[in-house]
């Protein structure tokens, strides 16, 4: 082996290592979970074992009623997280820029924040009835106020200097905060749209579970109401393994987004 090979053969050793340790906890709970399943530790009612669930998700899938459902939820998260993240980055910028509207809806943005968002389902649903409407309207108002945070203080962090310099230069002010404020707010308003990618989830599936007929969390609900724990268990880890993949592609996109900063 010549020593150029040495340091490559140690690299992969490495990088296989860093895999294992990464994944080694998920395989360690699956295992307990089957094991504890198996052996009657855990009423098969609670937690079935984790093969029938696997089972339960392929017959799901080759039935199509995941895909089914799958589709409508991503449809109501993905319409109403991108309302959000649009409104959100234009009112957060636009509060941090002028002192008049954050003066008038800071208050208000702070007041709302920590209020639970699920509270809002029956009045969005009172509102837009038990269609899609209602559910896009919710997971919009609960993923704005964090888009909306982050936003603002990644705008109001931006470089002074930069912008005083764009001014100056003859900079209008649309311009100056398109080129200056917009890219000096980007890391913020990143976490704040990855907060909100979080958030969209729990509000379709709590909205699903109470008011719809369709969807990933309706599913749940009626498998769990008809007694088939091991299919409503593999709806459950679908809906983590779909929050799970949208936060790896998230990170992928703000990764290459963000790649000018370093």
């Amino acid at each position: 082996m010549t020593a150029s090979a040495q340091p490559r053969g140690r690299n992969r050793a490495a990088a296989c290592l860093h895999v294992l340790a990464r994944w080694a906890p998920l395989v360690i709970i699956a295992a307990a979970w089957e094991a504890a399943a198996r052996a009657h530790l855990v009423s098969s009612l609670a937690l079935p074992p984790l093969s029938a669930v696997a089972q339960a998700f392929l017959e799901l899938a080759r039935s199509g009623e995941l895909l089914s459902h799958g589709l409508a939820s991503l449809y109501r998260a993905g319409a109403g997280l991108a309302l959000a993240i649009a409104a959100g980055t234009a009112l957060g910028i636009a509060m941090a820029m002028v002192r008049r509207l954050n003066a008038v809806l800071g208050p208000l943005v702070e007041v709302f924040y920590p209020m639970p968002k699920s509270a809002l389902i029956p009045v969005t649903v009172l509102w837009l009835g038990f269609g899609d409407a209602s559910k896009i309207l919710l997971i919009f108002l609960g993923c704005m106020l964090p888009v909306t945070l982050g936003a603002y203080n990644g705008a109001r962090g931006s470089d002074r200097h930069l912008m005083w310099s764009a001014r100056s230069m003859g900079s209008g002010r649309l311009r100056t905060v398109w080129d200056v404020v917009v890219p000096g707010a980007l890391p913020e308003l990143c976490n704040g749209i990855r907060t909100a990618l979080a958030l969209s989830f729990i509000l379709l599936v709590s909205s699903e579970l109470i008011v719809a007929r369709q969807g990933l969390g309706y599913l749940i609900g009626d498998l769990g109401a008809s007694g088939s724990y091991d299919a409503m268990f593999a709806v459950v880890l679908t809906v983590a393994g779909i929050g799970f993949v949208a936060d790896r592609l998230y990170l992928v996109v703000v990764a290459r987004v963000l790649r000018w900063r370093t």
